[in-house]
């Protein structure tokens, strides 16, 4: 478990590791340099392709940009296509992250109305490495300041993973994938965090979770604003706190994905 409360400088970080192909063989992600995926106004994605190492000479101890990791799944999966919704279900995770730094399946609120889960066994398999139901694939997203002070990412069309593992299956892009980010930054007070996308959205500072917009849904908005929420995170002023982000895309049409953010500063976690 992190030690959220110290600042730990570190020099460098680079997104290396290796993952698997859906038939469970090594896909290797150990080369040099880095491609530009799809950039939204406001935004870059930077991502491994096929075979590369994420780079970035932005990437430093203290810097906008977020390290992500993508899961692939197949259109099969059952959370996946077969649900729908026209706005957010809170209550599908639990109110703060479980030990293993995952967002812990509560239940499925909407369940009477509009299901949006199959159940804890399937959700487990969003943010975990399953050989056979998803491929891990790291990138990482450069937030750029779109005025002074303010800095986002802004993409109507995010499909960072295009062709890549499973691939589109018939579909003009990969809609079928989830999203986790796990970064620190410094309370210094006033910050504001906002996110706007489809569909999944779960945000914990602090291991508390800040913004619930679980379900399937059109692109829909959810704010921190880190002083009026100070004292439900357990945060103050001049200390270093966890920020874990986790994003799901289940259903065709549509994938949107927009940070607006006062943070101009993130860290990568302690390892």
């Amino acid at each position: 478990m992190r030690d959220t409360g110290v600042l730990l400088l570190l020099s460098a970080f680079a997104l290396v590791g290796c993952s698997e192909n859906p038939d469970g063989s090594s896909l290797s992600l150990s080369g040099s340099g880095a491609n530009r995926g799809t950039a939204g106004a406001g935004g870059d994605l930077l991502t491994t392709g096929s075979g590369g190492s994420t780079s970035s000479g932005n990437v430093g101890e203290c810097s906008g940009v977020l390290p992500m990791t993508i899961r692939d799944f197949s259109h099969a999966h059952p959370d996946f296509e077969d649900y729908g919704n026209t706005a957010p279900c809170p209550g599908i995770v639990e109110s703060t992250l479980g030990p293993d730094d995952k967002p812990v399946y509560h239940g499925d609120p909407c369940a009477s109305s509009s299901p949006q889960t199959t159940g804890p066994n399937e959700f487990a398999q969003w943010y975990n490495d399953v050989s056979g139901v998803n491929v891990n694939i790291p990138i990482a997203l450069q937030l750029t300041e779109s005025s002074p002070g303010e800095f986002g990412y802004d993409n109507s069309a995010f499909f960072p993973i295009d062709g890549q593992g499973f691939g589109d299956e018939g579909n003009p892009h990969n809609f079928h994938f989830t999203t986790e980010v796990h970064t620190t930054f410094e309370y210094q007070g006033g910050e504001v965090f906002t996110f706007t996308g489809d569909d999944d959205l779960w945000l914990f500072v602090n291991r508390r979770l800040a913004i619930d917009l679980g379900g399937l849904h059109p692109a829909y908005p959810g704010t921190v604003d880190f002083d009026a929420m100070a004292d439900q995170l357990g945060i103050e002023q001049g200390n270093v706190y966890a920020m874990d982000i986790f994003h799901a895309e289940r259903h065709t049409d549509q994938s949107n994905f927009r940070i607006q953010t006062t943070i101009a500063c993130f860290t990568p976690p302690p390892e």
